[in-house]
Parts: C-alpha cells; structure tokens; sequence
C-alpha cells in the first residue's frame, strides 16, 4: 500500500483499488456467470474465481489491513438488476454500538499499524457509475462513537444526506471496506446488471460466519490458498505469506 492509500482507508474507511482484473479476467469470469448454475459460493464456481481468494493485486492489502494470518471467512456475489431493491444502511463498529452483536467488526491504528476485523474486497464485474447506485457508505463512519443517532430514513435511503456517498467503479475495480463502516447498498438504476463478488476476510483468530471452508470441494489449492482458507485459531497458526 502506498501512503496515500493508508491515509484514505484511516480516514474512511473504505478505498477503491483502481484496475485490479484485467480485461480477460473480468470476460473469462462473466461468461462463466453467463452460462453457468452459479451454485454455492464464488470461490467454488471455477479457477478464475478460486484465484480471488488470494489475488496477488489484492493480498498486499490484506496483509497490510488484517495481519499476517488474515482468512478467508466466506464469500458471495450480488447480482442486481434496474429496480428498488435496496440492504439499508448498516454495519458499524461492534454492529452499531457499544456491546452490539458484532463484535468483529471494528478497527484499530497503533504505531503506524492498521488492523480491522471482518472486512470486505468487493470485485466488479460491470460499471457503477456515480448515480447507478449499489455499494453505498457515510466515510469515517468506522471512528464514529455516534452511530445509532443515524436517522432511520437516512439508513433506509428515503432521505438523501450528504454524508452518504455512493463512490463510481469501474469493471476490474476492487472495493475494500472494513465491516467497522456504515455501509449499504442503494437502489440500483443502470440498465446493465449490477455483478460484485464479495470476498469477506478475518483476522487469523476470529470468524463471523457459523462454517469454515472444506477444502475438499475445491479441487487443487496452492498451498499459500489453503492457509488462507483454514479455520480461526491462535497458537502456531502459520502466516499466510510463506517467508522461507
């Protein structure tokens, strides 16, 4: 990460990492979504998707924001279509407040280090201009110590506020937040499919999903995949990045 980068994630939250697939990547993964079941999680619809769980674009972020033992806690996609479907304004440090529901979503900074709990690298598959809607957030909400005072139908997009920004993105980009931000996603309003895959990563200690990985069902991992995907733990817990 450069210094910039750190600087807007510290300050916001959140951080887009322009250009992060290339042209062929984002092809070979939306024909696949075009002509397949789409069944299960991402991660198990095929190579090109098994290689996000560690993309080397994306893993120096991890490392830099989740520690040497980051993991990967379970992933998804949303795919949206022109409409008024939204998921209303949420997520915050501890799930909103002090003692909330979720006590992996937080961040921290001491001595030059980030780290966060339950974070998100979101890959777009297709365009989200500014105005079309989906990934929505208020920045700095992470260091927030006032979030339950968020009016309801500004958490509900029934009233728009200034604070809630709606960033453009591009196809190939990458959208990392940590869960410690108030987050949503909006209405969306383009014509084209909204398609974001959402890799969601812990802390090597902690989990927010109720299952782990069965590293079974994914065929042949490189062994720096299979450290990514093992169960939370502490003691002797390898690092991700192997040094030798």
């Amino acid at each position: 990460m450069t210094g910039e980068e750190k600087f807007q994630v510290d300050l916001e939250g959140y951080l887009v990492i322009k250009n992060v697939l290339t042209d062929d990547e984002v092809a070979e993964m939306n024909e696949i979504i075009d002509n397949g079941e789409r069944q299960g999680p991402p991660s198990l619809w095929g190579e090109p998707f098994k290689r996000l769980i560690d993309h080397p674009k994306i893993l120096p972020y991890l490392l830099e924001l989740l520690g040497p033992h980051v993991r990967l806690d379970h992933d998804y996609a949303i795919f949206m279509e022109e409409g008024p479907q939204i998921n209303g304004l949420h997520g915050g440090e501890d799930g909103g407040g002090p003692g909330g529901p979720e006590a992996d979503h937080w961040y921290k900074y001491r001595d030059g280090i980030m780290r966060n709990g339950l974070s998100v690298m979101a890959y777009n598959l297709a365009d989200a201009p500014e105005g079309a809607g989906g990934f929505a957030c208020i920045p700095g909400s992470h260091k927030s110590n006032f979030l339950r005072e968020i009016p309801v139908e500004v958490r509900r997009f029934e009233r728009p506020a200034h604070y809630v920004v709606q960033p453009s993105i591009k196809t190939g980009d990458v959208v990392f937040f940590t869960e410690a931000l108030i987050h949503g996603t909006m209405p969306w309003k383009a014509k084209h499919q909204r398609r974001s895959l959402l890799y969601k990563y812990s802390p090597g200690h902690s989990a927010w999903a109720g299952y782990y990985y069965d590293i079974s069902k994914y065929g042949e991992l490189t062994e720096q995949q299979k450290r990514m995907l093992l169960p939370p733990s502490i003691g002797s817990r390898p690092r991700v990045m192997d040094t030798d």
